[in-house]
């Protein structure tokens, strides 16, 4: 397998999974009515379904047709930026991206689809199906009052990973003098060596 076949396998192998992951427990959980409000484990985690027509974190500064635009372009654009910039991704940023653009496809879909499938609205106007709540009070302070599903957590965690690991994952850039950036560092790349063990033989 060349390199590049081996990059586009790990950027779209777990967009890929990630999407069907998120659309079944979707289904599964639209399907389910005991599963629509139930609790997990006793005061940690339960599934409270909710339909949320605006963005993240219950933010609705726009109308859910805008927002759905919005969130169409800006995937295009991510998924745009990481084939022009596929020659200096590791596979661990490739893994990560993947991820990123799974989540975002996961909740696309319901804007897409979820406002004809519950009679509500049109193409656009769906409302992304959110399940998963963390329930964690201390006090009557909520540690996570929001409720989210699969898809955001693929985001989360790959947007955590890029922050953390950022000096060894992110794309290789090289300035005018030719040699490395910061990004660049000299120090083996562990995440993409893990991922690609057979790199340096």
């Amino acid at each position: 397998m060349s390199l590049r076949a081996k990059k586009y396998l790990f950027l779209f192998t777990p967009a890929v999974l990630v999407l069907i992951a998120d659309q079944v427990t979707k289904r599964i959980i639209l399907n389910s009515p005991d599963l629509q409000n139930k609790e997990i484990i006793e005061g940690w985690l339960a599934f409270n379904f909710t339909k949320n027509p605006g963005m993240a974190l219950g933010m609705d500064w726009l109308s859910t047709p805008v927002i759905s635009v919005v969130a169409i372009l800006a995937t295009i654009g991510i998924v745009t930026y990481i084939l022009f910039t596929l020659d200096k991704a590791n596979l661990g940023y490739l893994t990560c991206m993947g991820l990123i653009v799974g989540g975002a496809l996961g909740n696309i879909t319901d804007r897409i689809l979820m406002g004809l499938y519950f009679g509500y609205g049109g193409v656009l106007e769906g409302h992304v199906v959110d399940f998963i709540h963390f329930t964690k009070t201390i006090g009557d302070w909520a540690v996570f009052p929001y409720i989210f599903n699969v898809a955001d957590i693929a985001i989360s965690t790959s947007i955590i990973i890029l922050l953390v690991f950022h000096k060894k994952i992110m794309p290789l850039d090289e300035d005018e003098s030719g040699t490395q950036t910061e990004s660049t560092s000299e120090e083996p790349d562990m995440i993409d060596e893990a991922l690609d063990p057979e790199k340096d033989n």
